[in-house]
């Protein structure tokens, strides 16, 4: 039988760099899409393919005879005008490339961001109210690439939704990203203790969409089952409860400082993620082990 070969969008990026890795672990051969030479993830089966994913010739050319594309880049912290031409107008021009190439399986990764997330709201399946046109740009954003991608036809679509990504990496949001906020501004260290901290860990969103691409989740007709075979199918991709006190707390811990907790109006509810467990997925990281992980990070 021969490999899956797999295209990966933003490879050298937090979440692209695992996928790739767990891709490889699969025995997959993966068309790593990177901007610069050179930085994709050094591994066997690991084809280095340097462009824009958004020019179509080149999106055409990279998307040539694959069995999957996993798309993960986007812009977060860019304006909503670049989050739109990369994010949106980007993760499109190789989503149409590849339906007209004939690549039967899209994952794309967006974000539990995408839902409603009200004090009033309570827990969040992938039926869930989404976020109006008055919120961040990052979540309309990603709600308009996703209803983009779920009306396109011609191939299996499958809308990985992770809330906060924990794991080490100088891009991540989580674990250096945040924390360095935290570090240099005190005003970044308020928290409602007892609002939702959702979350998962990189290692086990890159293993589901590392199962998928390479058909150990296989299309089914039910949802329940598997990604709807030609249709587009969202997925929650959580992990356990946990809480703002136990992630700020961490961080503040590790960082030497002092957390300050606000009282109010907080979501309170999780990220249901059954529908991933019913296709055989489950978290393997848990909060213990990634908040120990997220405070040796930031300690050494």
């Amino acid at each position: 039988m021969t490999s899956p070969n797999v295209v990966v969008t933003g490879a050298n990026g937090l979440v692209g760099s695992h996928v790739v890795s767990a891709l490889g672990e699969r025995g997959a051969t993966v068309r790593a899409v990177v901007r610069r030479v050179g930085t994709a993830p050094q591994h066997p089966g690991v084809e280095e393919h340097v462009g824009d994913f958004a020019d179509p010739a080149f999106a055409a050319t990279v998307v040539a005879g694959a069995d999957a594309l996993v798309t993960t880049v986007h812009p977060l912290g860019s304006g909503r005008d670049d989050q739109r031409r990369v994010g949106l107008d980007g993760t499109l021009a190789i989503a149409e490339a590849a339906v007209a190439a004939g690549v039967p399986l899209l994952v794309h990764v967006s974000t539990a961001g995408v839902y409603d997330r009200s004090p009033e709201v309570g827990d969040v399946d992938e039926s869930a109210a989404l976020v109006p046109d008055d919120s961040s740009a990052y979540g309309v954003v990603k709600r308009d690439v996703d209803a983009a991608l779920a009306r396109m036809e011609g191939t299996t679509r499958v809308l990985l939704r992770p809330p906060a990504i924990l794991g080490p990496g100088a891009s991540s949001v989580w674990n250096t990203v945040r924390p360095a906020q935290m570090r240099d501004d005190e005003g970044e260290r308020h928290a409602n203790p007892d609002q939702t901290f959702a979350w998962v860990h990189v290692d086990d969103l890159a293993s589901i969409a590392a199962d998928l691409a390479t058909g150990a989740i296989a299309p089914a007709a039910d949802p329940d089952a598997g990604p709807v075979a030609g249709g587009c199918t969202p997925v929650n991709v959580a992990s356990g409860p946990a809480t703002q006190r136990d992630y700020v707390g961490a961080v503040a811990d590790a960082l030497g400082v002092e957390p300050t907790w606000d009282e109010g109006p907080a979501w309170s509810g999780q990220i249901l993620a059954e529908r991933a467990r019913r296709w055989g997925w489950a978290p393997r990281v848990d909060l213990a082990t990634a908040l120990e992980e997220l405070k040796a990070g930031l300690r050494g």
